[in-house]
């Protein structure tokens, strides 16, 4: 049965794949997993072949000839996972900074408590943030508060990256017309499904930064989100008087 799939980016990520692979694929329920890497010279790409003898059927691979972003990425997952019939479909890192445990608790907003979009929130009570240095906790929280403030969205993390979607959301939002490859891609997916007016509900969870590998987080990442949604809300606005007029 084809009901829910973890999609997981990944770039040079060997040392955490088969701890996450393990970790989610002994939740409780049917989840699958769609590794999409970008051609990591480290080769994360070989290591999920090995895996894929032991999960045979419910873990997937889709490699990509080169590193072209982490929307770019999640778009050709989504597409796979869309063609393939999944009814919920999750964005997840790789490195453990999202708890595998907490998939059951974004899975059960969707599949039971009639979320469209459930976010694994870090703002949405207080800030459950755990090994950032407080400096990148006072840039994220603040870069939520900012976007929440420009798109009029009532989210409190609007940058999160732990996200399960319904099939019919994904399916609604031209997924060929995203601009935005960092992390401003985040905020552009849930812009589109707020303005799709889907029911989006942020569930609790606890951010742990990575204890193995490096971070892709850039300044260039950074001022794509601060000035990106700024031109994405412009036009939106463009975009309704047009089919107003």
């Amino acid at each position: 049965m084809k009901d829910a799939i973890v999609i997981i980016p990944t770039y040079n990520e060997i040392e955490n794949i088969e701890l996450i692979v393990r970790a989610v694929l002994s939740q409780e329920g049917n989840f699958h997993i769609l590794v999409v890497d970008d051609n990591s010279p480290d080769l994360t790409a070989l290591k999920v072949k090995a895996l894929q003898k032991t999960f045979k059927d419910r873990l997937f691979l889709l490699q990509r000839q080169s590193k072209t972003g982490l929307g770019t990425a999640y778009i050709a997952g989504f597409k796979w996972c869309l063609e393939q019939g999944y009814d919920y479909i999750f964005e997840m890192d790789a490195d453990f900074s999202h708890d595998p445990n907490d998939l059951q608790k974004l899975y059960k907003a969707c599949k039971q408590d009639g979320a469209d979009v459930a976010i694994g929130s870090r703002y949405v009570k207080g800030v459950n943030v755990v090994n950032w240095p407080m400096s990148r906790v006072l840039l994220s929280y603040f870069a939520s508060k900012y976007v929440r403030l420009v798109t009029g969205m009532k989210i409190h993390d609007t940058t999160a990256g732990f996200v399960c979607y319904k099939k019919h959301v994904l399916e609604r939002i031209n997924l060929d017309r995203i601009e935005f490859v960092g992390y401003a891609f985040q905020i552009e997916m849930k812009f589109k499904a707020y303005l799709q007016q889907c029911n989006i509900v942020e569930v609790p969870v606890i951010f742990t930064d990575r204890t193995r590998g490096k971070s892709k987080m850039s300044s260039g990442i950074i001022s794509e989100a601060i000035f990106g949604v700024i031109k994405m809300k412009l036009k939106s606005i463009f975009n309704k008087s047009q089919h107003a007029a």
